[in-house]
């Protein structure tokens, strides 16, 4: 057996279908493909139509050398060699009528897997060491995944193997995922279910989606992706798209009667500002201040949802340490790919997009 390859998920799945004999996955769990089943809502967001290093957090300059050799378009170009068609949907996001349509040409063209063997640890010579016996190859790819979406049989064990070979793994935090709030935010849980579109701002980064108020806090597509480049701090959100006041130019009405937003959320905001709903012209200098917050509210999440709703792992194996081969610098012939190394996507398409680039950059390697 040339390769090994540790997890049947995009990276894994992609790279046997590329090297078509002389591989073998190992998949601990009882089916292969379980988080590209249930992405993007069960039809897979595969990739984006403008795909770059700087949709990443972590290293760019290794992100942008690995997607030169297979690019967004690359990829929707392999789709299309193979029948595989998708749909562009939310302007830029390419997704499958069901991600059945992935997983069904998987399961036609992969097909040397070991379902539910749980690998143990991978020794010096690369022997791999599972619960089902010793396998050994002349390569061994870690593609197993993070930590996300534990439902799903997420395991740290890519983590645990690059450490037994001396690498540096990056802190592990859940990402793409809801933020909880402290006490001062706790009016965003009377807003649960409400969506709003919002400019949210974290750090230098901005993002122009919906927000939706949660029991737990706050998520939707705009916090996701803030949730990627949040650590610690405080993030921006201006909940209109124009000053507050060029709403409210009739001096006759009242505040709510006349902002293009839920009267749910205007009511709780209201009240959490301390400002009473009043005709405009009877408003005084302090409360005129108070609603100018409407455009720049400030506030420092608690932390996240947690793993559990995590749609990736932020952090992994540090990138530095890999060449652009995703071979370890450290132990020639072991590979990394996919979520379990140091490089984690926006929401949109990017994250399918680096599990197939880092793949593929494995696959050059190989033949």
């Amino acid at each position: 057996m040339k390769t090994i390859i540790i997890g049947a998920g995009a990276s894994g799945l992609f790279l046997a279908s590329l090297l078509k004999k002389d591989y073998l996955i190992l998949e601990h769990n009882s089916q292969i493909g379980a988080k590209i089943k249930i992405s993007g809502g069960g039809k897979c967001n595969i990739t984006n139509k403008f795909v770059s290093e700087k949709n990443y957090y972590g290293n760019q300059e290794f992100v942008k050398e690995i997607l030169k050799n297979f690019s967004n378009k690359d990829l929707l170009s392999w789709l299309k060699k193979n029948n595989l068609e998708v749909n562009l949907l939310k302007e830029n996001q390419y997704f499958f009528k069901s991600s059945d349509v992935l997983l069904d040409f998987f399961k036609k063209n992969v097909k040397n897997i070991r379902l539910n063997t749980e690998v143990l640890e991978v020794k010096e010579d690369l022997s791999v060491v599972t619960d089902k016996g010793v396998f050994k190859a002349q390569n061994v790819v870690v593609a197993s995944g993070g930590l996300s979406f534990k439902k799903l049989g997420a395991s740290g064990i890519g983590y645990e193997i690059a450490k037994s070979f001396s690498h540096s793994v990056t802190p592990l935090k859940p990402a793409l995922v809801g933020l909880t709030v402290q006490p001062s935010e706790s009016w965003f849980k009377n807003l649960s279910g409400i969506s709003v579109f919002a400019k949210v701002k974290v750090g230098r980064k901005i993002f122009r989606q919906n927000v939706l108020f949660s029991h737990r806090g706050i998520t939707g597509p705009a916090i996701l992706n803030a949730s990627l480049w949040w650590d610690r701090g405080k993030i921006t959100i201006d909940f209109l798209n124009k000053e507050v006041f060029s709403y409210l130019k009739n001096p006759n009405k009242q505040i709510s009667t006349q902002l293009p937003l839920p009267k749910r959320f205007i009511k709780e905001f209201l009240k959490a500002v301390g400002v009473e709903d009043k005709r405009v012209k009877f408003l005084k200098k302090e409360e005129k201040e108070k609603l100018k917050l409407l455009n720049s509210y400030e506030f420092a999440p608690a932390g996240t949802f947690g793993f559990e709703r995590a749609e990736v792992t932020k952090g992994g194996v540090l990138t530095q340490e890999l060449d652009l081969n995703m071979q370890s610098k450290f132990r020639k012939n072991l590979y990394f790919a996919g979520e379990v190394v140091d490089v984690t996507g926006e929401l949109g398409g990017y994250n399918f997009q680096w599990a197939f680039s880092s793949a593929y950059a494995i696959y050059r390697s190989l033949v």
